[in-house]
């Protein structure tokens, strides 16, 4: 997840293919001849899956458990650990954010 695909990247794997990032290393992922695009979950052919920032690891989580156990057994386990998020902001992605709170996360915050 996040910047774990610049590794899939770095290895020749997403040459070509949609790939998720965090939005700060996608133009990393155009250096690997990847096709960045902005949704939290990617699911490629040849199962390569990435997922977007931090909080999409379990939305990637999820996914890898429904394509492997089916879907009763991810929403159960999207139960088990009560998984049902309601962030206090809306400020959860670039389409949402003012460009005032892009260039603070750019310039004050040290995150790939």
């Amino acid at each position: 997840m996040c910047t774990g695909a610049l590794i899939l990247g770095g290895a020749g794997i997403l040459k070509g293919k949609r790939a998720a990032t965090h939005w700060r290393a996608e133009k990393d992922l155009v250096a690997f001849g990847a096709i960045p695009v902005r949704e939290r979950v990617v699911v490629e052919k040849g199962g390569i899956i990435t997922a977007a920032g931090g909080s999409s690891g379990i939305d990637m989580a999820l996914r890898l458990a429904d394509l492997e156990a089916g879907p009763d057994i991810a929403k159960a386990i999207q139960l088990q650990i009560e998984y049902d998020p309601k962030p206090p902001f809306d400020t959860g992605s670039l389409a949402k954010a003012t460009p005032e709170l892009i260039e603070i996360a750019k310039t004050q915050l040290n995150r790939p």
